[in-house]
C-alpha cells in the first residue's frame, strides 16, 4: 500500500510537471504552428505568454513587423488587434497590455530558427505583451532579450507570413493570430 502511494506522488508529480511545460498552439490562415515554452529559463515571461493567450488577447494580433530572413513581430494587444476598436496599424508596436512590464530573463538560449523572443524597447526591463520569433540565427540578439520558446511544429507557416519593408519591416496588409491557447 506504502509503495502505491509512493507511485502515485510520483504519478502526480510529472503529471504537474508537464503541465507547466505545456505547449501553444498558434492558428495562422496558413496552418497550426506548435510552440514548446521554457518556463524554468524564463518563468515570467512564460506565465505573461500563457495568461495573455488563454485569456484571448493575441486573438487577431496582427504580424506588424516582419523582416525576411530576420524574424516576424507581434503581441501588441492595444494596437495591434484586428478585433478591437482601439486598432491602429500605424501606433501597432509601440502598445502593449495592461499589466506591468516584465523585467529581463535573459537566458543562454541562443536566437536560432524558430526561437520566441520578447520584444521590448531600449530598456532591457520594458518587455510586456509584444514577442518575435526568429527566421534564421540572431546571436547578435542572444543575452540581449528574453528567450522563452521555439516552434518545434509548423515553422513553414511561420515561413508564409507576409513580410514587410526591408529596412523597417513594416507591414502594409498584415497576417494575424487567428488564435494563441494551450495545447
Amino acid at each position: 500500500m506504502k509503495s502505491l502511494f509512493y507511485l502515485f506522488i510520483v504519478f502526480f508529480g510529472l503529471l504537474t510537471n508537464f503541465s507547466l511545460q505545456a505547449n501553444m498552439i498558434l492558428k495562422l490562415t496558413y496552418g497550426d504552428v506548435e510552440i514548446e515554452l521554457y518556463p524554468e529559463k524564463a518563468p515570467n515571461h512564460v506565465k505573461r505568454f500563457k495568461e495573455l493567450a488563454e485569456s484571448g488577447k493575441y486573438d487577431g494580433v496582427v504580424f506588424h513587423r516582419v523582416i525576411d530572413g530576420f524574424m516576424a513581430q507581434t503581441g501588441d494587444v492595444k494596437f495591434g488587434n484586428s478585433n478591437s476598436p482601439d486598432f491602429n496599424l500605424s501606433l501597432a508596436g509601440t502598445g502593449g497590455s495592461d499589466l506591468p512590464n516584465l523585467k529581463a530573463e535573459f537566458t543562454d538560449i541562443a536566437h536560432t530558427r524558430g526561437i520566441l523572443s520578447a520584444a521590448r524597447s531600449a530598456n532591457p526591463d520594458s518587455a510586456n505583451s509584444q514577442f518575435f520569433i526568429c527566421f534564421d540565427s540572431a546571436p547578435h540578439l542572444d543575452r540581449q532579450y528574453s528567450a522563452f520558446g521555439k516552434v518545434i511544429k509548423g515553422m513553414e507557416f511561420i515561413d508564409m507570413i507576409k513580410k514587410g519593408d526591408p529596412n523597417s519591416g513594416l507591414v502594409p496588409n498584415p497576417d494575424k493570430i487567428i488564435s494563441l491557447k494551450s495545447k
